[in-house]
């Protein structure tokens, strides 16, 4: 089983990119983040055409998440759980049938939290709290769990090219970084560095000041593995390509290969 994840800033934007993306790789999964649509302006048919069952939370202009699959997605949920007066569309979640065996695949996108000195940090870290506990609820069904999506957390120095540049960004407090670590520590794997570990790894390149043609990345978008998905990881890797198309997202696809 082939499971992508991918923040496409905008679905109407990109969607001729995301429609070629899916054609030449064929993903079973794509989770999809930063879709700047409402559930009724999602172009569902273009994508049921290609074989896809979708499944959206959106939200008109910004955020929004979806979860695309060949398989059909058997109980969803829309909402990160934990805060009832929290509008903003985040989070996704649904079980898709893999083989003999249940996968529950979560697109997530976390707040990016800046300017520091706002509610808008305080927000980010109650809602790391909030995915944390919702982590623990779905590790306690021992499922193979995929928690993937657009985290805005630069994890470690080795995942920036130049680390010093964020060191006033919300991506990269130590506080942020402290509640990355504390939901790795649930028994969850980085299945990009399980299969690549060292520097030079990004997801994310500025539109600014030509940040890709000089590689001047971060890594941001991840795909979280329970014990029981990790264990049929065959692969993972970054679809570097995209970002060098014309209109591209600022971030590329993040993939992984389970075994079935």
């Amino acid at each position: 089983m082939l499971i992508a994840t991918w923040n496409i800033n905008g679905v109407k934007a990109r969607l001729e990119s995301v429609l070629t993306y899916l054609r030449q790789h064929q993903p079973d999964v794509i989770c999809m983040q930063e879709i700047k649509s409402v559930d009724e302006g999602f172009p569902t048919a273009a994508f049921q055409d290609l074989g896809y069952n979708v499944a959206t939370h959106g939200q008109k202009g910004f955020n929004g998440v979806a979860i695309l699959s060949k398989s059909p997605l058997e109980d969803v949920v829309r909402g990160l759980p934990g805060d009832d007066t929290d509008v903003h569309a985040r989070w996704i979640e649904a079980s898709v049938q893999m083989g003999e065996r249940m996968v529950r695949v979560v697109s997530l996108y976390l707040p990016n939290g800046n300017p520091i000195d706002t509610e808008k940090f305080p927000y980010k870290l109650a809602w790391m709290k909030r995915l944390y506990a919702r982590a623990e609820q779905l590790l306690a069904e021992e499922m193979p769990l995929v928690l993937a999506g657009d985290y805005n957390v630069i994890p470690e120095p080795e995942d920036a090219k130049r680390p010093q540049a964020w060191v006033n960004d919300a991506l990269f407090q130590p506080e942020s970084r402290a509640a990355w670590r504390k939901l790795v520590n649930l028994g969850l794997t980085d299945a990009t560095r399980a299969c690549h570990p060292g520097a030079g790894i990004y997801t994310f390149w500025d539109y600014q000041a030509g940040a890709f043609q000089r590689d001047d990345g971060i890594r941001i978008d991840h795909m979280l593995l329970s014990s029981q998905a990790a264990d049929l990881l065959k692969a993972s890797g970054i679809d570097r390509a995209t970002r060098a198309q014309e209109k591209p997202s600022d971030h590329v696809p993040v993939w992984i290969k389970l075994a079935a």
